[in-house]
């Protein structure tokens, strides 16, 4: 019953006007950048953090959530049409997605990447529901030892986990630490590392390190690549699957959605690591394995449906332990301390209502992206076809208007805090 009624209550939080309105937004614009190559969730929330300074703190986090699980169902559509991920956990899709559409069944590709990924979004919501309760109450038992220890599991959960030279992935995470200290000491109330700078006395800005970091640097990689892109448009008929398709998909679909819950609670799993394993899993489970990079219809439903479940159960560790586990996730957190809001176990038992807004607001959300993404898919199509060298100075133009009114924003905030 008590979950019954956290339900009744999120879905009155998120079934308002304004909340639904940037649901909307936030699938919307999650599913352009997933389209869209190059851009991502990360640099698309970073970019649009100065933008939640005016609204409400469930509005928000609703509206970069929707645009998080949304680039999850737009990075299918320029995998499988142009074998080109829009997004990294949408890669595997591409072995099997466009070899689809090479052979004509672009429509049926399409069609199981949205299906499989609202299915699996409305389980994955309900795992959330019912796993954060308990996780969240174990948490409120932790103290200094168990929290330090969680810390210490995550930085050697990154540092296992990342690409690369393992001197580099710790030498990132000496770093990482070096500039969380930049700021003022909670108990002894001095500044560290500011160096006379008064800016610095709050510590660094997410916004703009999240900008810097994770916005910019993308373009910069995606300018030095000149690949060519080839369409496949000419091919996109009825966007459904036969009696066949649909008995082949479904299974997959099962498995993906149960491991992508799994894996979205690991630190540093998520969308990619779901979508690997369950193509993995596909292949391994398969009577003939052969087909798959041929265009075997599991190699999409699968990946599809793990990532977007791995998606929405990545928000568990954050909203019950405080801790994220990717960069989204980190930059999710960045969001709630601009509202003053500590992510944590508190979170459920201080404010409910943002707590199961946003859970029962992924559910409204996949069932707006499901509705929304098959009849635009042309539209999609369309914009394939901006070339880069209008889209990039654009964004880059956004992002210097944004952050020039942070900036200023914070001097307003600092002279005030003086003059008081």
């Amino acid at each position: 019953m008590d979950l019954l009624n956290h339900l009744a209550l999120g879905f009155g939080v998120a079934m308002t006007p304004v909340n639904l309105v940037y649901a909307l937004v936030g699938v919307i614009v999650g599913t352009l950048i997933g389209v869209l190559p190059g851009i991502g969730p990360v640099a698309t929330i970073a970019m649009l953090l100065p933008t939640t300074y005016a609204l409400q703190p469930v509005s928000a986090l609703i509206m970069l959530a929707g645009i998080y699980y949304g680039a999850q169902y737009g990075g299918s559509t320029t995998s499988i049409l142009l074998n080109m991920p829009g997004e990294t956990s949408s890669a595997v899709t591409c072995l099997d997605g466009h070899q689809m559409a090479l052979r004509g069944q672009a429509g049926a590709a399409l069609a199981i990447a949205a299906l499989g990924s609202f299915f699996a979004g409305c389980i994955s919501t309900i795992f959330v529901a019912t796993v954060a309760v308990p996780l969240s109450e174990l948490a409120l038992k932790f103290g200094p030892a168990e929290y330090c220890s969680l810390m210490i599991l995550g930085l050697i959960g990154a540092v296992v986990l990342a690409h690369g030279s393992l001197l580099k992935a710790i030498a990132m995470v000496v770093l990482g630490l070096l500039l969380g200290i930049v700021g003022t000491d909670v108990n002894s109330g001095t500044a560290r590392f500011a160096f006379g700078v008064p800016e610095l006395i709050d510590g660094l800005g997410i916004v703009s390190v999240a900008m810097g970091l994770f916005g910019f640097a993308e373009i910069i990689i995606n300018l030095e690549t000149d690949e060519k892109r080839e369409l496949v448009t000419s091919k996109v008929s009825t966007l459904w699957l036969t009696k066949e398709q649909f008995q082949q998909a479904w299974p997959a679909v099962l498995r993906g959605t149960g491991l992508g819950s799994i894996l979205g609670l690991l630190p540093g799993g998520g969308a990619m690591l779901a979508s690997f394993g369950s193509y993995a899993l596909e292949k391994k489970v398969a009577k003939d394995p052969s087909r798959f990079g041929k265009g075997a219809i599991q190699g999409v439903a699968g990946p599809e449906s793990a990532n977007n479940a791995g998606a929405q159960t990545s928000f568990i560790p954050l909203l019950t332990l405080g801790i994220p586990e990717n960069a989204v996730m980190a930059l999710m957190v960045g969001a709630m301390t601009i509202h003053n809001i500590q992510p944590g176990p508190q979170v459920m038992t201080s404010n409910p209502a943002l707590f199961w807004g946003l859970v029962t607001s992924m559910w409204i959300g996949n069932l707006m992206l499901v509705v929304l993404n098959l009849p635009l898919i042309g539209m999609w199509i369309k914009l394939l076809q901006v070339p880069y060298r209008v889209l990039y100075p654009a964004i880059l133009l956004f992002w210097c208007c944004s952050s020039s009114s942070n900036a200023s924003r914070r001097h307003c905030c600092s002279v005030s805090s003086s003059g008081r």
